[in-house]
């Protein structure tokens, strides 16, 4: 085994949002009861969780919740930690407990783990590939609906950041409120007199509208699908006199792996990458009745 990838403290899951997730799976895959589940015999049976590709494990809350709300006598023996990095055909927990609820919790228990084992692996890959730079990823609103908190939970154990979570929680002020108000500044006076207490981001879309936002003041500026000589030459005026790097910037829109080193290489504070979340692809995982494989 080896270490978690994210070295920093990850704040848990909040229970009662575990459970309400679980809840809602639970009822959308059984709904009336599982009848094929009802064939078994009812008895005591053993389980294995099998990893068939190596990945950042994720989602262990919600796997354990979804088959302690069918059995709350199960046992769960996980073989490995939230977050750490695994190998293809790594056993990653035994259970033991009845066998109808066993088969009947698989599914929804290991949607949670596959998918939110997906954006945390995703998310790792990206810190990986700027690392020493000291630029962090960030991730978006562009989550599955009704999954936002538990995806980006998965985006803290990978190592990642979180953005705003939703519309309530920061000021982000893009080119329709820009234009609602005429200028950078106009925009920026509005947003700070009406929400004094929230952090303010502002997207910009030219080098003269960052002057105008460094100037004005802001909590992180967004440059948003600036070429290469641009971007750098934004970091130059943000990190330059009379600026000094106060504003940290952020870089958005056409991110991918391959293309990540080099932006953080241009020396911006964060990338915010919308396919942590929004293109998921699950980790291959199953639950199989009977003893591991020795």
């Amino acid at each position: 085994m080896t270490a978690p990838v994210a070295t920093r403290s990850i704040t848990p899951p909040d229970p009662a949002a575990v459970a309400e997730d679980v809840a809602r799976a639970l009822a959308e895959d059984l709904g009336s009861g599982d009848v094929t589940a009802a064939l078994l015999p009812d008895g005591p049976d053993r389980a294995y969780l099998l990893c068939k590709e190596a990945a950042v494990v994720c989602g262990r809350p919600w796997f354990d919740a979804c088959h302690r709300a069918l059995d709350p006598q199960v046992r769960i023996d996980w073989t490995v930690a939230e977050g750490e990095r695994v190998a293809a055909g790594t056993v990653l927990a035994t259970l033991e407990g009845r066998a109808r609820a066993l088969v009947s919790a698989e599914r929804a228990s290991l949607n949670f783990l596959q998918t939110l084992s997906g954006t945390a692996t995703t998310t790792a890959a990206y810190v990986d590939a700027v690392a020493g730079t000291g630029t962090r990823i960030l991730d978006t609103r562009k989550t599955l609906p009704g999954l936002r908190a538990a995806q980006k939970y998965a985006v803290r154990v990978g190592g990642g950041h979180n953005h705003r979570i939703g519309l309530f929680d920061a000021v982000m002020l893009k080119e329709n409120h820009v234009r609602a108000f005429g200028s950078i500044a106009d925009a920026i006076r509005a947003a700070r007199a009406a929400q004094p207490g929230l952090p303010l981001i502002v997207e910009v879309e030219t080098l003269d509208q960052l002057r105008e936002a460094l100037a004005a003041g802001c909590d992180r500026i967004l440059v948003d699908d600036f070429d290469a000589a641009t971007r750098r030459t934004a970091v130059s005026i943000a990190h330059g006199a009379p600026f000094d790097g106060r504003i940290p910037l952020e870089v958005s829109g056409s991110v991918d792996l391959a293309g990540v080193r080099a932006i953080a290489g241009d020396g911006v504070d964060c990338i915010s990458i919308g396919g942590l979340t929004k293109h998921v692809r699950a980790i291959d995982l199953s639950l199989k009745l009977g003893p591991p494989p020795r």
